[in-house]
């Protein structure tokens, strides 16, 4: 997909809000490392470094419904346990519009823990509670449906066969939805999908779709007899979207099939890239995107998702930069104060170290690109601060910049050094750093680290202070009384 499409399509889904009903699940991460044999059984030792918890199930759809851009609500059943209190903790942490988790006593909260060493997944161990739930948790759920429809835009059925969405919560769901108008999206489970009919869009995975119609789905010739197969069941159900995992996504939608290509990639965990691809689908639907370009976004999502280790979410911006980039089309990478503190914060939540430069850049020349890359080489993405049109002036002299804010933030965004862009209008950028908040602060050796605008900052939060050797023979201000001088 083209980065300008994708763009387009991004802002089209930001603020769509969804209803989520489903299984959520807690999973845990035990993480360590692999050094030696069991003496009891020929087995691997994982001496264990940390854990973590984070929402899996529904509650891996609901954050990366949040993390595309859009709203989500959510409407589950949990048991009276621990593994419950700790799931609604998350869900109400993660930044729902609102959360109804419904507590039946005796029931278990459904669990998945998986132990990884280095970046392998070595086993995962569920832990489920074995029945649907109750009649009184059907009701509960119905009743809290009915209520929160009015503020979706979307209802989604997340179903991970942990035994909430039974065939009458399905049913009377669709039911509620299709009454007050609104598009239902569906994660499928088990064998017969009559349940989900009357749904907007069902989206099985290939080895799922397989199972239901009993029919290949290796080719785009045999997913199109499966597709077609379970559609002539379901003829209430106006599209269905197969993820294929490498081979990409296939949609049948008015009696014609689509096959949108995955892009190859060198590294795959396909934890959660489902629930990916289905957030993506599912706020295209409630914008009223076509479906062939919704899963050619949903497809760029789960492709970014499954670079990722873990049940992982992408933003807007990581998907801007897995899009194709077209002709000129660097501007993107030029933000505004807001927009560049939000992906800031996105990438301290990925564990990523952040580092900020910042100068005029009126003409680029070597001496620019060897301070760039040596901030780059102390981070793990570098923002670089741009003085204005009107600061550089005031800094530099009439005259000056010889290169509009705009001329200079395109050559910038072009470098591969540099992540983001971000013009301030102040003659120093310490509002711009307290706003974004970097790790690291890198100027030249012509600057001390005390004088440094922001440096007190940065240290305040832990941050560093680098220093960064200067090119000799290399200066804007030379060069422009050079081109006065020849021009004279």
């Amino acid at each position: 997909m083209q980065r300008q499409e994708a763009s387009i399509l991004l802002g089209a889904i930001a603020g769509k809000r969804a209803l989520v009903v489903g299984d959520v699940l807690l999973d845990s991460f035990v993480y360590g490392e692999v050094k030696r044999i069991s003496r009891e059984a020929p087995v691997p030792i994982l001496s264990e470094n940390r854990r973590e918890m984070m929402l899996g199930g529904a509650g891996n759809l609901v954050r990366n419904l949040i993390s595309l851009g859009g709203g989500a609500s959510v409407i589950s059943v949990a048991g009276n346990d621990p593994q419950g209190d700790a799931v609604e903790a998350l869900l109400t942490d993660c930044g729902t519009d609102g959360c109804n988790l419904i507590r039946q006593p005796g029931r278990s909260t459904p669990t998945k823990t998986r132990y990884v060493s280095g970046s392998q997944q070595m086993f995962c161990v569920d832990c489920d509670p074995g029945t649907a739930i109750s009649h009184d948790s059907e009701r509960a759920v119905i009743e809290a449906v009915s209520a929160a429809l009015a503020s979706a835009d979307v209802i989604i059925l997340s179903d991970y066969g942990r035994g909430m969405l039974t065939p009458d919560v399905c049913r009377q769901v669709i039911s509620l939805a299709r009454a007050a108008g609104k598009p239902v999206c569906v994660d499928p489970r088990g064998a017969d999908y009559s349940r989900y009919g009357g749904a907007t869009l069902i989206k099985p995975n290939a080895q799922e779709l397989a199972d239901e119609v009993g029919l290949p789905v290796g080719t785009d010739v045999e997913t199109e007899a499966a597709l077609a197969a379970l559609k002539s069941r379901l003829s209430t159900t106006p599209a269905l979207v197969v993820t294929r995992g490498g081979k990409g996504m296939s949609l049948i939608e008015n009696g014609q099939v689509h096959h949108h290509r995955a892009r190859p990639r060198s590294v795959y965990d396909v934890s959660g890239a489902g629930d990916t691809a289905l957030a993506a689908l599912s706020l295209g639907v409630a914008a009223g995107l076509p479906l062939v370009d919704t899963m050619a976004l949903a497809d760029l999502a789960a492709g970014t998702a499954v670079g990722k280790t873990g049940t992982a979410t992408v933003s807007p911006e990581e998907l801007l930069d897995s899009a194709i980039p077209g002709a000129g089309d660097v501007d993107w990478r030029v933000l505004g104060r807001e927009q560049a503190a939000s992906t800031v914060s996105s990438w301290h939540r990925d564990g990523l170290k952040v580092g900020f430069t910042n100068g005029c850049f009126d003409i680029l020349h070597p001496g620019h690109l060897a301070s760039l890359r040596h901030a780059r080489s102390v981070c793990d993405r570098l923002v670089v601060g741009l003085n204005s049109d009107a600061s550089v002036t005031r800094l530099k002299g009439e005259g000056r910049p010889v290169n509009p804010a705009a001329h200079r933030a395109a050559m910038l965004a072009a470098l591969e050094s540099v992540d983001r862009v971000v013009v301030f209008e102040e003659d120093t950028p310490e509002e711009l750093i307290r706003a974004i908040a970097p790790d690291v602060l890198v100027k030249g050796a012509d600057y001390k680290p005390e004088d440094l605008p922001g440096a007190d900052f940065i240290k305040s939060r832990g941050g560093e202070i680098v220093i960064a050797p200067l090119q000799p023979g290399f200066s804007t201000t030379a060069l422009v009384e050079k081109m006065k001088a020849h021009s004279a």
